[in-house]
């Protein structure tokens, strides 16, 4: 959702609000984007709502998406055995 200053100035109780049920806010200023608003999610651990603050991630409130597990295949030697052997 985009807001002009002057709207989010206007209703920034409403706007808040909307941000932390997972809304994101963008500001703007003469039709120019300047900010985004972010909600945190009140049950966020403390860990990911400082994570979220600084902007490090983003979080829509749903569970992690995560790439599937690389196959791993019998074939030669381990990394843990090839160390072992260059530190001989």
């Amino acid at each position: 959702m985009s807001v002009a200053v002057r709207e989010l100035k206007a209703s920034l109780s409403r706007m808040l609000s909307r941000a932390q049920h997972g809304e994101i806010i963008e500001v703007t200023s003469h039709n120019k984007p300047i900010a985004r608003i972010i909600g945190i999610p009140e049950h966020a651990e403390p860990g990911l709502r400082g994570l979220i603050a600084c902007g490090a991630v983003s979080w829509s409130g749903g569970k992690p998406r995560h790439e599937l597990p690389v196959a791993m295949t019998a074939r030669g030697a381990s990394v843990s055995q090839m160390v072992l052997e260059d530190r001989r």
